[in-house]
């Protein structure tokens, strides 16, 4: 009967370290999965209908990069673009703090060796040494845009950019006011562009078409049945994707929302369900009769 209960005793010691051997396991494939995620790239392609596009910018294509952090840009992938996108926008967080500066210099040179290339800051380009990142956009051609409206023209015709930039002191919530558009320019099409999408909640309209931004990284690692974890309730919805946010103009209309799971990490160079990317967008004027 001792026996018995010995021979149980070391049965049951060896079925834990067993079951503790095999958790480790599966957490480390799991961690493997999640790192190299975290180092895919990935060109995601959208097109994207806007009822008051000039007609000589529809099959306007812009390459969309947000949220690089500590990542270098595949060359091989992007510099097969040049040629075949009119415009680069870069929705902030280009670089972190202790990122290597040199790095955000070859990505900025990749990037403008593809077409004009215009960018606004995130909170992460503040925690690093902003006024070298802001030389190294400078030297390499890139346009910051802090809170003001450029015209993109084509065809004789104007299709408006707006780049807002994130406040570098006062959290998220000391944006500047939007700037206004020029004199009789109020009802062209316009696209702001914003490194965080819940900016959209400090504002009683958007006088937009088209809002670009990133920030959220999708959740970066979306687990089964919790999902994105996210600290702020916006982003359970607003995380990555396609949506439609109201002007709030009086009109009834809704402007175009898409946010970039981006292509970096923050924090952990971890990505789960929620894979690196890099946009394609493609503007289209709505088809005839729809």
């Amino acid at each position: 009967m001792v026996g018995d209960k010995r021979r149980t005793a070391a049965e049951d010691a060896m079925v834990a370290v067993w079951a503790l051997l095999l958790t480790a396991a599966g957490l480390a494939a799991i961690g493997s999965v999640m790192l190299a995620g975290a180092f895919r790239s990935h060109l995601v392609k959208t097109d994207i209908e806007l009822e008051s596009l000039p007609g000589p910018f529809d099959g306007y294509r812009i390459l969309l990069v947000t949220d690089i952090h500590r990542r270098s840009l595949p060359q091989g992938m992007l510099s097969g673009l040049k040629g075949k996108v009119d415009l680069v926008l870069v929705g902030g967080d280009m670089t972190e703090k202790s990122s290597p500066l040199q790095r955000l210099h070859a990505n900025m040179a990749l990037l403008s060796s593809i077409g004009p290339v215009y960018a606004v800051h995130g909170n992460h380009d503040y925690k690093a040494e902003i006024e070298e990142v802001d030389r190294i956009l400078e030297k390499n051609g890139v346009r910051l845009l802090a809170d003001e409206n450029i015209p993109l023209k084509k065809g004789g015709t104007e299709l408006w950019l707006t780049g807002v930039d994130y406040p570098r002191t006062g959290g998220k919530v000391a944006y500047a006011p939007l700037p206004g558009m020029p004199p009789g320019k109020e009802r062209e099409c316009r696209m702001i562009l914003v490194h965080d999408p819940m900016w959209l909640l400090k504002r009683e309209t958007v006088p937009a078409d088209l809002i670009l931004s990133g920030h959220t990284h999708g959740g970066q690692v979306v687990l089964p049945f919790i999902g994105r974890r996210h600290v702020e309730a916006f982003y359970h919805t607003y995380s990555a994707g396609m949506f439609l946010w109201p002007k709030g103009d009086g009109t009834g209309k809704k402007a175009k929302l898409l946010i970039s799971r981006g292509f970096g990490t923050a924090h952990l160079p971890l990505r789960w369900r929620s894979p690196a990317e890099l946009n394609i967008l493609t503007l289209r004027r709505p088809a005839a009769g729809r």
